[in-house]
């Protein structure tokens, strides 16, 4: 049964590089701060568990299981939907792995990183996903998309196809280019007519710095919730049936010339 209006919530705090157990219990603090607040659905930061901890990846891969056991466990006991990234071993590669964990404490599906950033050295540590992953649940149909993704349209383009009315963005996008971010956010959310839910980090990581900005944003463009750079929560009310105004109202589904373009 689709819930066609529910109390979104994102996430974003500073990460400790490397510290697990400190990133978590933060992690959790403030998803029971959304539940608190009514929230149906936490969204948290890219690799908010481990950090860029690049040169020890390999290892924080192995603590994901155990990470994502303690996510099940809180969705399940407060009845709220997760979706946050992690590390992921598969053979000798790793992956930057979206999961999206509902109410219920089950993984409804995963998501590899597909765009790996190299201006930081993404593609030296992560090897890149091979699939776009629109995924059903009870708010509808849910697109994932990590960070980098946002500069692709064609990607957000391909989870409108598939349906999405929602796309989660889970990032760590630094200062220097936070006008782009909320530039992109708010371009994609109106070029596929649907909600985007997006958490950046806070801090910051060597030369890094990251400015939060963490935004929910509707169908039209407008902006629902916006952070500052503090550590935090915000949260919006989200009415799916403004997707489908948008869409009724403006038919760039059925507009779409496949013909020339794909």
């Amino acid at each position: 049964m689709i819930t066609n209006k529910f109390k979104a919530g994102v996430i974003q705090f500073d990460i400790i590089n490397g510290d697990i157990n400190a990133n978590m219990d933060k992690a959790l603090y403030y998803l029971g701060c959304l539940a608190d607040q009514g929230g149906s659905l936490g969204v948290l930061p890219e690799l908010f568990a481990s950090g860029f901890d690049n040169e020890n990846i390999r290892f924080h891969a192995r603590t994901t299981q155990d990470c994502l056991d303690r996510l099940a466990q809180f969705a399940k006991k407060r009845s709220m939907a997760v979706a946050g990234t992690f590390a992921r071993a598969e053979g000798d590669k790793v992956f930057n792995t979206l999961y999206f964990i509902d109410q219920r404490g089950e993984i409804k599906g995963a998501y590899d990183k597909l765009h790996l950033f190299r201006l930081t050295c993404e593609d030296a540590f992560y090897t890149p996903g091979n699939k776009a992953v629109v995924i059903d649940t009870v708010f509808g149909r849910v697109g994932l998309m990590i960070c980098y993704d946002l500069r692709f349209p064609e990607l957000a383009r391909h989870l409108f196809i598939k349906g999405a009315k929602i796309c989660i963005v889970c990032a760590q996008w630094p200062s220097p280019r936070k006008a782009h971010w909320q530039t992109l956010i708010q371009a994609r959310a109106i070029e596929n007519q649907a909600f985007f839910i997006c958490s950046n980090r806070t801090g910051e990581d060597e030369d890094l710095v990251f400015p939060g900005l963490s935004a929910i944003v509707d169908p039209w463009g407008k902006i629902l919730a916006q952070a500052d750079d503090d550590p935090g929560t915000i949260t919006a009310g989200v009415d799916m049936g403004e997707v489908d105004r948008a869409r009724a109202l403006i038919p760039i589904i059925e507009d779409r010339r496949e013909d020339i373009y794909g």
